[in-house]
C-alpha cells in the first residue's frame, strides 16, 4: 500500500518544521518517514557563494532528481536520498529513505512543476507575512546555524528577487494556504491564522460552527472555489474546543489520534500552546488521515476532480472513474487490518467520513 504524502511549502523561516513536528508527533514517529527537500540542492554553500546564486533558485536543486524519488516513493519503493547538512552547508553520505503509511516533505520548491505536485495527496503552502518571517528565520539562524543578525538580513535581502520569482507563485497550486500574523496580539502563541481553503479537497464542513461575521473574531467566509477561515489567536479554549470536536467527529476512525496534543512549539527552551496552530494542524491532520483512509479501501487518495483536474489533468478522468466506482465502500471491509498501528483504521466508517465535508 502506498503511503499518503503531505507537502509542506514555504520560504526559509516561514514555519514549515513548526507545523510538521505537531503531526509527526500525532500520528507517531514510526508511522511517519519525513525530509526536507533541501537535500536535494545542486550546490553547497561554498559552491552557491561562488556561484552568485541561492538556494531557491530552481537551478540550484536537483528537481528532477527529487521528483523521481517522490514517485518511487508514492509507489512504497525505498530511496536512496541524499543529505544536505546545515550546520556548516555540505553535503552528508546518502541514507537510506524508506517511506512509512504517512510521508512529510517540506521545502522551498516542492510544487515547482507539475511532475512534482502530482504526487502529493495534501499540499500545503505557508504564507507569512515577511516581517514576521524575517523575525522567525533571524532567530532560527542565529540560534541553530551560527550565524550573525547582520549575515540572515544580508542573505534575506539577496534571496529576495528568488522568492519573488520561484517560491511565491507555488501558494497557487497549493490546498491548504495557511497565514500567521499578529491580531490582537502579537505574542507568538496568540498569532492569528487564516487558512485559505481550496476546493480541490473536500475540507470538513464548519459551517454550523463558524459564522461570516462572529464576534470573536472567528470567520468563514465563501468565495468561488475556496473558503477562507480566519481563526484569532486570542480565540476563546473553550470556543476552539468545539470546533476541534467537530472536526474530530468527522473522523471517528482516527480517534484513537486525540491522545497527543496538537498546537505545541517551543521558544528557546519554553513550551507553549496555540490554539490557532492547533486548529491549523488538525485541518492538516484530517486531510492526512481521511487520504489514508481512502487509500485503504482502494482508493487513490482524497482529492477532489477540481484538484485532480489542476495538477494532472490527463490522468483525472481515469482518476475520476476510479472514485465513482460503486465498489470503493464494499471494499472497506476487506481493507480492514491493512493499517495498523497508531493510523486510522480503514473500517466500514472511513468510506462515508472521508467524503463527509464539503465538494
Amino acid at each position: 500500500m502506498r503511503p499518503t504524502i503531505l507537502g509542506i511549502v514555504g520560504d526559509s523561516g516561514s514555519g514549515k518544521t513548526t507545523i510538521t513536528r505537531g503531526l509527526v508527533r500525532v500520528l507517531g514517529e514510526d508511522k511517519v518517514s519525513h525530509f526536507c527537500t533541501d537535500d536535494y540542492h545542486r550546490f553547497d554553500r561554498e559552491q552557491r557563494a561562488e556561484r552568485g546564486i541561492t538556494p531557491l533558485n530552481p537551478e540550484c536543486n536537483h528537481i528532477d532528481i527529487l521528483a523521481q524519488h517522490l514517485a518511487h516513493l508514492r509507489r512504497g519503493e525505498p530511496i536512496l536520498k541524499p543529505v544536505y547538512r546545515h550546520t556548516d552547508g555540505t553535503f552528508g553520505p546518502p541514507v537510506y529513505f524508506r517511506p512509512g503509511l504517512f510521508a512529510v516533505v517540506e521545502g522551498l520548491l516542492g510544487y515547482h512543476t507539475s511532475d512534482l505536485r502530482e504526487m502529493y495527496d495534501v499540499r500545503v503552502y505557508l504564507d507569512p507575512p515577511e516581517e514576521l518571517r524575517r523575525r522567525w528565520k533571524v532567530a532560527r539562524d542565529c540560534t541553530r546555524r551560527g550565524y550573525t543578525t547582520d549575515q540572515v538580513l544580508a542573505e534575506l535581502d539577496r534571496r529576495e528577487p528568488d522568492s519573488e520569482a520561484y517560491i511565491r507563485p507555488q501558494r497557487h497550486w497549493a490546498d491548504i494556504v495557511v497565514r500567521f500574523e499578529p491580531g490582537a496580539s502579537d505574542e507568538q502563541d496568540k498569532l492569528d491564522a487564516c487558512l485559505v481553503l481550496r476546493d480541490t479537497l473536500r475540507h470538513p464542513d464548519l459551517s454550523g460552527v463558524v459564522g461570516e461575521n462572529d464576534a470573536d473574531g472567528l470567520t468563514l467566509i465563501e468565495r468561488a472555489g475556496e473558503q477562507e477561515l480566519r481563526v484569532p489567536g486570542t480565540i476563546d479554549p473553550a470556543r476552539a474546543a468545539a470546533i476541534e470536536e467537530v472536526i474530530w467527529e468527522r473522523m471517528q476512525f482516527a480517534s484513537h489520534l486525540r491522545q497527543q496534543r496538537l498546537g505545541e512549539f517551543t521558544v528557546g527552551t519554553d513550551l507553549r500552546r496555540s490554539e490557532s496552530l492547533a486548529l491549523v494542524q488538525l485541518i492538516i491532520l484530517y486531510h492526512q488521515v481521511t487520504a489514508r483512509a481512502s487509500i485503504a479501501t482502494g482508493g487513490d487518495g482524497a482529492r477532489t476532480s477540481a484538484g485532480r483536474t489542476r495538477a494532472v489533468p490527463v490522468v483525472a478522468q481515469a482518476g475520476e472513474r476510479r472514485a465513482g466506482s460503486g465498489s470503493r465502500v464494499g471494499a472497506a471491509k476487506a481493507a480492514e487490518g491493512r493499517v495498523t498501528g497508531s493510523v486510522p483504521a480503514a473500517d466500514g466508517s472511513a468510506a462515508p467520513a472521508a467524503a463527509s465535508g464539503r465538494g
